[in-house]
């Protein structure tokens, strides 16, 4: 795997991975690179500080280790949880996927489990819906063999 950082036409700077020099290329060339800031497919390298070991080290390379799951406090505790901020880039990301979603599927508010239920039973029209729903509810519709997701819904890029 090789990493760059790349550039899109209005000076977003973001990382991509690649098998090697050649993928990266060919991405680009076909215009399948898309900056996740402005959706600009215009990408290109952007100026890297090389990784150099010391004389006598081995080249140090990332590690990446699933961290420990939460300790999950006592149910009447109220507890005060300060998340870090959502990096620009990935609420693009999200704000672009609420845009598809609130334009390709219906919304159908707190009757989401009931009408998923009636569409995997064929009792109304097949497509897509989106709408609330609670965490046992959605379990639920899992156990019946209907599939669900879950995805963060980050306020829109309009407003």
């Amino acid at each position: 795997m090789i990493h760059y950082q790349l550039r899109c036409t209005k000076t977003h700077e973001f990382d991509g991975w690649f098998a090697d020099s050649a993928s990266f290329d060919k991405q680009a060339t076909l215009g399948l690179l898309e900056c996740p800031v402005c959706g600009s497919a215009k990408v290109e390298r952007a100026l890297m500080t090389p990784s150099v070991p010391k004389k006598g080290r081995p080249a140090r390379t990332k590690q990446v280790a699933e961290a420990p799951p939460p300790e999950t406090p006592a149910p009447a505790t109220p507890v005060a949880v300060s998340a870090p901020r959502m990096p620009d880039h990935v609420r693009a990301v999200f704000q672009r996927l609420r845009a598809e979603v609130e334009q390709n599927c219906d919304y159908v508010g707190d009757s989401f489990a009931d009408e998923a239920r009636r569409i995997h039973n064929g009792e109304s029209d097949r497509r897509g819906i989106y709408g609330e729903t609670t965490p046992d509810e959605a379990e639920a519709l899992a156990e019946e063999g209907i599939e669900v997701s879950s995805i963060p819904w980050v306020p829109r890029a309009d407003g």
